[in-house]
């Protein structure tokens, strides 16, 4: 699948813009601007809470807006990420900051360090950072720090403030909508296919996956969110 741009739609007034339009919306939206303050005055705690792009590596046309307060740690960042976009069969994963591996299982004679540091003692506006799902049939995605805010608390939870709609896929013999993908050919660029053209698929029943809005999608045993 070619790397196409998608658009996504905001979560407080439901406007549709680019991912880069989506950026610059979400710092000057009017209903989230109304959210927030409504939140502010009925907090009885409030917090930093940092506001992440994400986006597939290779496959960016994969996004999501997020924000997550700055006590939450690396490991509920990942626990989030894989629910939302990459579980399948529980494999490692890590997250590269300036240069330091932090790993869901830590191998200390390889430098690694532990999921369970806070984010906000390690990230700030601006910065860009890295994580990995899977070391064997990778999904990478590219994570950016929009902005820190003060903010109502509310727990360990992680708001999507966006999220991209799914891309439209054709099927590669019929021009159709494709609903499944090969998991095998998919690495060729190809794999796409309806149903119909699915069952006569070459690679047989057992190497399809369905579409789903996520860069790890035709990965592994990829089926969706969990």
């Amino acid at each position: 699948m070619s790397k196409t741009s998608t658009k996504g739609i905001c979560r407080f007034c439901q406007r549709v813009f680019s991912k880069a339009a989506m950026t610059r919306h979400l710092e000057t939206c009017t209903q989230r601007t109304e959210a927030t303050a409504t939140g502010n005055q009925r907090a009885t705690k409030t917090t930093r809470l940092v506001h992440l792009l994400v986006e597939g590596r290779d496959q960016p046309q994969y996004w999501m807006h997020l924000e997550l307060p700055a006590e939450a740690t690396l490991q509920t960042l990942d626990d989030f990420l894989r629910r939302t976009w990459l579980e399948c069969c529980g494999h490692l994963s890590k997250f590269e900051i300036a240069g330091v591996s932090y790993a869901s299982y830590p191998d200390r004679e390889f430098g690694d360090k532990s999921m369970r540091v806070q984010v906000g003692t390690i990230l700030s506006p601006g910065q860009q950072f890295f994580h990995e799902y899977d070391y064997g049939t990778p999904t990478e995605l590219r994570l950016k720090v929009v902005a820190v805010r003060e903010g109502e608390a509310k727990g360990k939870s992680i708001p999507v403030l966006a999220r991209n709609e799914a891309p439209l896929i054709s099927c590669q013999v019929c021009g159709k909508p494709a609903t499944e993908v090969c998991a095998q050919c998919i690495y060729e660029g190809g794999g796409w296919l309806c149903d119909a053209c699915a069952e006569e698929h070459e690679c047989g029943e057992e190497m399809l996956l369905p579409v789903v809005n996520s860069p790890r999608v035709g990965m592994c045993g990829y089926t969706g969110p969990a």
